[in-house]
């Protein structure tokens, strides 16, 4: 997003915190209410348009967003919706994908409330590394043909009883309405948005064997202290690597790994 929409965006971002830190507040149905209301506005161009319209008073715009969700839908989402609508927008659509953002920080929020966000994180994150290794199921999952009951299907028996209702929720979104993204990217922006939450840096650590708990503590303590901030470890198994650790936070690489000292030599001596 650009411009008025992420202005918008931060906007928004504010009222949602202040209201998912109201004691009692149902933030599933929160979340569920934003998807659908996500929803609406991808199957409807006119009312896209119509929310968004630049010619129009916030407060008409508003008018229009409470007559069509009161009494449909929780009055804190018909409340969050209005106000989206009285903002400002470079786009149409960044509407609808400003919605699905905060309906999954809205499920992230009821994940940690719950004590599951870090299951809910590493789900993810195994989950798209699954769909990464399998191409048949990649297929299966992107396949616009078979029908959304059948892909639903398909991921009430891949995870069901086996994930967080949160995980499961959202990748059902990431499958059935990634709105532009495809699937690993969806989750991975998901995961983005659950360590944000917690004001969290997420490293991606290589390794050749898998970490024990004391060594993945004995990490992330040194990386907390690298980058003040605390740090969610997504680790990634791969026997390519040798031996040594490949860390990688946003656009920064830590590569200590032997393959890539092997690496080096290799060009050292070709040089």
């Amino acid at each position: 997003m650009q411009g008025s929409s992420r202005a918008s965006l931060a906007s928004a971002e504010e009222r949602l915190e202040t209201l998912l830190g109201t004691p009692d507040v149902d933030r599933t149905a929160i979340a569920d209410g934003l998807f659908a209301v996500a929803a609406l506005l991808d199957q409807n161009v006119t009312l896209r348009r119509a929310l968004t319209d630049p010619s129009q008073e916030g407060e008409a715009k508003a008018g229009l967003a409470n007559r069509l969700l009161e009494g449909k839908l929780p009055g804190e989402v018909v409340d969050l919706v209005a106000g989206l609508a009285r903002s400002r927008w470079s786009q149409a659509r960044d509407l609808a994908d400003a919605l699905e953002q905060l309906a999954v920080t809205s499920l992230m929020a009821a994940a940690e409330s719950a004590g599951r966000l870090d299951r809910v994180e590493d789900e993810l994150f195994r989950f798209g590394r699954v769909v990464n290794a399998d191409p048949q199921l990649r297929a299966a999952l992107a396949d616009r043909r078979a029908s959304v009951e059948r892909r639903s299907r398909l991921l009430e028996q891949l995870l069901a009883d086996k994930v967080a209702p949160e995980t499961l929720r959202l990748v059902r979104q990431a499958v059935l309405a990634a709105r532009g993204l495809n699937l690993e990217s969806a989750l991975e922006h998901y995961g983005q948005l659950a360590a944000r939450l917690r004001e969290q840096l997420v490293a991606h650590v290589i390794v050749a064997l898998p970490l024990e708990q004391a060594h993945r503590d004995r990490l992330t303590a040194a990386l907390r202290r690298m980058y003040g901030r605390a740090v969610h470890l997504n680790v990634d198994v791969d026997p390519d690597v040798l031996g040594g650790i490949r860390v990688e936070v946003g656009d920064e690489v830590l590569d200590g790994t032997v393959s890539r000292r092997l690496d080096e030599a290799r060009r050292r001596l070709a040089g």
